[in-house]
């Protein structure tokens, strides 16, 4: 099964064949909304709105492990999650979608580790998308008209204020490619989760350091409309051929794990069962 996290746009653009609901509740707390399950050209596929049906969860108070967590409980073993970002650099412009392959992380207040209470977990964020996934994905951009970057790193803001010009300029002097609220810990839980991950990512401004447009949620909006058709034509094309593919980040925990199994109490393990189950 193949998981997308995304706005309700994309959901309702790409017409999955016998959708149903599924609540489902995980001991990280209720994700965003119930998934969306259903098939399109023969994929299954499990649908979760990041932001909640009505967007009421701000990107800091996502609940990002409940997310990963219930994708993993009905099956997923591959995610790619669709978020809005600012650019950072003038030949980027808005309307243009970026596939990163990086990230850097200025968040500084999310629970970003299923980890912790006595067991500690040191896993590889060295390539924080997967490449094999984010391949495949970049072979259905033709799908649309849109530009499509391949590569890029995505600074990770708390929000949900956007940047300062000091901060906007900052983060283009470090060479960073586009910024945005909500890869962080998204990234990192599915690291953790061992499902493989990647983001498509759709710009709707310059951020506050170019003159030409000023960043409002009026203009953030609107390109992102134009976006999610962009990005649906391209998830369509892309669920039409995926098939499924064992990857390194399935076995992401298995040098990863620092403390003894008999020091790790039974509330914790039955916590995380689910993840570390294997080991």
């Amino acid at each position: 099964m193949l998981g997308i996290i995304g706005g309700s746009g994309i959901y309702e653009a790409l017409g999955f064949e016998n959708a149903h609901e599924e609540r489902v509740q995980t001991p990280f707390g209720d994700p965003s909304a119930p998934l969306e399950v259903g098939e399109l050209a023969g994929t299954e596929v499990a649908f979760l709105p990041r932001h909640g049906r009505d967007h009421q969860y701000d990107p800091t108070n996502v609940p990002y492990r409940a997310n990963l967590h219930a994708l993993k409980q009905v099956g997923v073993e591959h995610v790619v999650a669709t978020n809005a970002v600012g650019s950072l650099r003038e030949d980027l412009p808005p309307r243009t979608l970026v596939v990163p392959d990086q990230l850097f992380d200025r968040t500084r207040d999310r629970p970003r580790s299923y980890f912790g209470d006595g067991l500690v977990v040191h896993v590889s964020m060295a390539d924080p998308y997967c490449p094999h996934l984010s391949e495949r994905l970049l072979d259905c951009t033709g799908a649309t008209d849109a530009d499509v970057v391949d590569g890029g790193t995505y600074v990770c803001i708390e929000g949900p204020q956007f940047s300062t010009t000091a901060e906007s300029e900052f983060y283009r002097d470090r060479g960073f490619d586009v910024i945005g609220m909500t890869t962080v810990p998204e990234a990192q839980l599915a690291r953790e989760a061992e499902l493989c991950y990647t983001a498509l990512t759709g710009v709707t401004d310059y951020d506050v350091w170019h003159d030409e447009e000023e960043v409002s949620l009026e203009t953030v909006l609107g390109h992102a409309a134009a976006n999610e058709d962009s990005m649906s034509s391209i998830l369509d094309s892309f669920l039409r051929s995926f098939d499924g593919y064992d990857c390194e980040c399935h076995d992401a925990l298995e040098d990863a794990i620092n403390t003894p199994p008999e020091a790790i109490d039974r509330e914790t393990r039955e916590k995380v069962s689910l993840l570390l189950g294997d080991y």
